[in-house]
């Protein structure tokens, strides 16, 4: 039975009928703050070893060396009508966990003082989460588990877990709800007479929390996660946050001495210092060009700058590549850098790995390639992989995944796939599961577009990709992952079934654990699918390369679109045409606080020597033009920031020479 909607907001409680008084709940129905209760207010010192550390911009308490009994209350202070705790509740719980450095910790316990007896428990292990209580035999305790859980990525995240008779719903970052059934009900008369609330341990020092804490409420009556969902930003989602872990500035105490802040957000000026994993959180002003940056252990991210406006766009290194250049992956490595994989289309030698350094691109590496058409980086449990996306055609037809060697500083060969003309890979992750996608575009043994695109799953155990699910494209050419609130959406861009171009492209939906279609769109060539958000709003941009049907010439000067994900109609809706020439990507990128939409225009039916086009959003007016940069047969565009500015890079299908372009602002 699926449980939906809001839990009953109401529970019954027996002892005032036992009292033989009116009826009235042993708590409000209100969120309590656990966690406020055993901290202090803005401006004290927090318990003695209890640190408050800002991480990734938010704050949490870490125990550290604070005894196991410090963060704690009687639980009569909170059930001050009666003795029992609810049988209908949700607890909230934020949390960042870097590594758990013991094999269980204990986000919170309810412990019964004179027995030493556990009476309730909120723990973490690996890949699991665990709520415990104790069962209707006073001598037993049950036990429910999630599997699969990863909270300790080092990232935050917000739990729900909503308790109502024989179902547990666990909510993670406000996407879809995981049910449990339990073989028997939460307890309707679980007493909480002498017994204490622990926060991050079981009154033991064993199993204490090594994590940062920065939410804890027990929301009794309902379920918290409606309260909470959809929300901007669901690994932070608030009931109820104390207000001493809020942004408010560092206060001293009365001998002029720091509070115990943990002085993990330092700020460094001058050149541009490392950043890597003990530089985690710290922050960097740049003078010159006056912006805040954060350090998130590959790369310094803007935190805050100056209102900077795109003046002009200036052409800043010139990369020549070993033949044609079809796409081109910006990404980073933690410890090592910026990099730029390039998918050429010469076997050998091959397709080249760039490195930034000193102020441009550098040949790091060559992996030979079967005119590869694309590259896709991705991370599983801290380890770096490239998926290259092989086009020729020759039995058998593979595609390669590599592995970064930190020690041989090199991608090595890891896993081989079928593919059929790959022209694309995406990759992604769903509730702690890591997949890839391929664009298969034509089978070689008969030259047919309308064939299979293989989901492929990561087998943890086997440390392998296996095919998880196919889908029926037709001359596949993009995929691209995207989330909108709590629903995880897959869209193809179908170019050619054999006939004409003019041919739907579609957009799949997760449900039950597999994509359904959720809408088809028309596109005419469809080579490039881009999302963006600007201002609360959703947006999808296709590129439309050519309009091609069995009778008359090509026409490659069409329309590319817009679209529009409409709240009220709840589907992707016709926003704005642009005239394109043969279009095969779209790249969305910000200056400052203005949005811009470039075009790869690679050919206009006679040259392919076309200006692309720089787009800015203008509200009302949508996307307008403001630059036009002199391309030759362009390809793919990726946009990326270093200290030294912010770029754009072209690659070249019908030349050895991609382009840097530095974006000067104001």
């Amino acid at each position: 039975m699926v449980l939906c909607g809001l839990l009953l907001h109401t529970w019954v409680l027996l002892t005032a009928i036992i009292a033989g008084e009116s009826w009235r709940p042993c708590t409000d129905l209100l969120p309590l703050d656990l966690l406020a209760r055993v901290l202090p207010r803005p401006g004290e010192a927090p318990p003695l070893k209890v640190q408050i550390v800002q991480s990734r911009g938010s704050r949490g308490i870490q125990l550290a060396g604070a005894m196991a009994t410090t963060l704690s209350f009687p639980a009569s202070t909170i059930f001050t009508d009666c003795d029992f705790f609810p049988a209908e509740f949700s607890l909230v719980a934020t949390v960042k966990i870097p590594h758990l450095q013991q094999r269980t910790e204990y986000v919170f316990s309810m412990v019964e003082e004179d027995a030493g007896l556990l009476l309730m428990g909120l723990r973490v292990s690996e890949n699991r989460l665990h709520f415990l209580v104790r069962a209707h035999d006073a001598g037993g305790r049950s036990r429910i588990s999630f599997k699969e859980v990863q909270l300790d990525d080092n990232h935050w995240h917000t739990v729900v877990l909503a308790v109502t008779g024989l179902h547990a719903t666990l909510t993670i970052d406000c996407g879809l709800p995981v049910e449990f059934y339990q073989v028997q009900s939460f307890p309707s008369t679980l007493s909480t007479r002498g017994s204490r609330f622990f926060i991050g341990s079981r009154r033991r020092r064993g199993g204490r929390f090594s994590g940062l804490l920065r939410q804890l409420v027990l929301l009794p009556g309902s379920d918290a996660t409606t309260r909470l969902c959809p929300n901007s930003d669901p690994r932070l989602a608030e009931l109820s946050v104390p207000q001493i872990l809020k942004s408010s500035p560092l206060q001293p105490d009365l001998d002029g001495a720091v509070n115990q802040y943990e002085a993990e957000t330092r700020v460094t000026a001058g050149r541009r210092p490392p950043c890597s994993v003990a530089e985690d959180g710290q922050l960097w002003f740049n003078a010159g060009r006056r912006s805040l940056f954060i350090c998130d252990t590959l790369t310094w991210r803007t935190l805050l700058t100056s209102a900077e406006r795109l003046d002009y766009v200036e052409d800043y290194q010139d990369v020549y590549t070993s033949s044609e250049t079809f796409d081109v992956e910006l990404f980073s490595i933690p410890l090592e850098g910026l990099f730029m994989a390039t998918a050429n289309r010469d076997s050998r030698p091959g397709s080249g790995i760039y490195r930034w350094s000193d102020g441009s691109f550098h040949l790091h590496q060559n992996i030979s390639t079967q005119e590869a058409r694309a590259w896709k980086h991705f991370s599983i449990d801290g380890q770096v992989f490239l998926v290259v996306a092989n086009s020729r055609e020759a039995e058998p037809e593979l595609s390669v995944i590599y592995q970064w060697n930190q020690r041989r500083q090199r991608f090595l060969h890891y896993q081989t796939l079928e593919t059929h003309a790959a022209l694309d890979w995406e990759a992604f992750h769903i509730y702690n599961h890591s997949f890839l996608v391929v664009a298969n575009h034509r089978r070689a043994r008969d030259s047919n577009h309308n064939i299979l695109s293989v989901i492929y799953r990561w087998n943890p155990r086997t440390k392998l990709f296996e095919v998880n699910q196919t889908l029926s494209t037709s001359g596949a050419y993009d995929w691209e992952f995207f989330t909108v609130g709590p629903y995880h959406f897959l869209a193809v861009a179908n170019t050619f079934d054999g006939q004409t171009t003019k041919i739907s492209s579609t957009i799949y939906v997760w449900v039950d654990g597999c994509f359904r279609t959720f809408q088809n769109i028309p596109t005419v060539g469809a080579t490039d699918l881009e999302t963006f958000q600007i201002d609360g709003r959703f947006f999808l941009a296709v590129a439309n390369s050519q309009r091609v049907t069995e009778h008359g010439p090509s026409v490659y000067n069409i329309n590319s679109t817009v679209y529009e994900l409409s709240t009220i109609t709840q589907t992707f809706i016709r926003f704005q045409d642009i005239l394109t020439h043969s279009a095969v990507d779209w790249e969305f990128f910000t200056v400052g606080e203005e949005k811009f939409l470039v075009v790869a225009n690679s050919h206009d039916g006679s040259s392919y020597s076309l200006n692309s086009v720089v787009y800015r959003w203008q509200g009302y007016e949508g996307f307008v033009p403001v630059h036009s940069l002199p391309t030759f047969g362009c390809r793919d565009w990726e946009h990326f920031i270093t200290t030294e500015g912010s770029f754009l890079v072209y690659s070249s299908a019908t030349s050895r020479l991609s382009k840097v372009f530095k974006l000067r602002t104001y």
